[in-house]
């Protein structure tokens, strides 16, 4: 039998529709026709902050900075361990904050929104990298795809030089970038090396199929 899909709503704003389907039980985030993620699994979301707070493990009380609030999974991992210490997540899609404040995606992140470690951040992540002054022991971002598939033109700057150098300055010395990819990229690797990245590696998640998920990471020089 097929699982019946279900438009739940659909909004058009500054960066384009955004539209929340239900799967059967599950649901799903589409940004201009575009899959983004769903709610059937995610283990890589989670990955992206554990690699992170593993990297960080000398550190109270370590910040983070989540880029995309998506389903929440990445929130909410992050806010059910009391070793973070401040939670901040950008999320420039209104909608999407809707849907976990009040909509069907509580489910998921509505404990972690009411962690007073936690704040919501609406605004575009390239933008606030490149005008905040903040420092962040970690960077854990997931606004895209990944670094070759990106949701808008827009985001494509973030894993260039000019916004790599922008994350750069929003770590703390010692500071863990993490990104997340639906794909390897050996060329974002070699653009984090040129950033001034050090340890540069990939985490991988094996998917049904296809290639695996992955986490890039780097670490801000201390």
């Amino acid at each position: 039998m097929q699982t019946e899909v279900r438009t739940v709503e659909r909004r058009e704003g500054p960066y384009g529709e955004v539209v929340l389907r239900s799967r059967g039980e599950h649901y799903e985030i589409i940004a201009n026709g575009c899959f983004l993620m769903d709610t059937s699994d995610g283990r890589s979301e989670r990955l992206l902050i554990d690699v992170a707070l593993d990297a960080l493990a000398d550190r109270s009380g370590p910040s983070v900075l989540i880029g995309g609030l998506g389903v929440g999974f990445s929130l909410a991992h992050a806010a059910a361990d009391p070793r973070w210490g401040r939670i901040a997540v950008v999320e420039r899609e209104q909608a999407i904050i809707d849907w976990h404040l009040d909509g069907p995606l509580a489910r998921i992140s509505g404990a972690a929104i009411a962690d007073p470690r936690t704040v919501i951040l609406p605004t575009d992540l390239v933008v606030f990298v490149q005008t905040n002054d903040e420092r962040f022991d970690a960077l854990c971002l997931d606004i895209d795809n990944g670094p070759d598939w990106t949701v808008t033109d827009g985001n494509g700057s973030l894993y260039g030089p000019e916004g790599l150098a922008a994350c750069h300055d929003r770590l703390k010395p010692g500071g863990i970038l993490a990104v997340w990819s639906a794909q390897p990229s050996e060329a974002f690797e070699a653009a984090m090396r040129n950033a001034g990245f050090e340890h540069v590696r990939t985490e991988e998640i094996m998917v049904a199929r296809g290639v695996p998920d992955v986490v890039h990471l780097g670490v801000r020089p201390a």
